[in-house]
């Protein structure tokens, strides 16, 4: 399960990665494809809502169910949860005012995107560089044939980076490709 969050990781650094070169053509006055960014938006909410941070959290929450640590430690990756989770609702909704041609300040598109990619970059490290190896050194064989048996959601092919590229990301995974 750890080895599927480290990959989850690896793959939405690579959306920032495009995120941020687009924050940069923004920033150089030059045009972007907002299509992109709202695609990008899209997998993150569907994936990362219904798969990635809920499998984070059983694993969390059995974590803390027998470990003893600081309260703002324990509820820190649930509240970053929340807030990425209401980050990405609002940018979607930008992006989307954007599509459909409502008249959107450049300054605040790169405002929200920067905000939303530093956000979301943090908390990644945040995980990688605290959480999971917490969490490795402290769970038995026993406990991940717990979680595991408690995971509701078996297995899930991922539409963006898994074998079948679901066809809304095809575009995207295109981009990805190409570097």
């Amino acid at each position: 399960m750890l080895e599927i969050i480290h990959n989850d990781h690896r793959n939405i650094n690579q959306l920032l990665r495009i995120l941020r070169k687009k924050i940069n053509l923004l920033e150089n006055d030059e045009e972007i494809d907002y299509r992109l960014i709202k695609v990008i938006i899209s997998y993150l909410r569907n994936y990362s809502d219904k798969y990635h941070h809920p499998m984070e959290d059983l694993i969390y929450a059995h974590y803390l169910k027998y470990r003893v640590v600081p309260d703002e430690v324990a509820n820190r990756l649930s509240r970053e949860h929340k807030l990425i989770k209401g980050a990405t609702v609002e940018l979607d909704e930008l992006v989307e005012m954007v599509l459909l041609d409502a008249i959107v300040p450049k300054e605040l598109c790169i405002e929200k995107l920067t905000n939303f990619v530093e956000m979301q970059a943090v908390h990644l490290m945040y995980e990688e560089s605290q959480i999971l190896p917490a969490i490795r050194a402290s769970l038995s064989a026993d406990d991940w044939v717990n979680l595991q048996q408690q995971w509701q959601h078996n297995h899930y092919d991922d539409p963006l980076f898994g074998d079948n590229i679901g066809e809304e990301y095809k575009a995207l995974a295109e981009r990805i490709n190409q570097g």
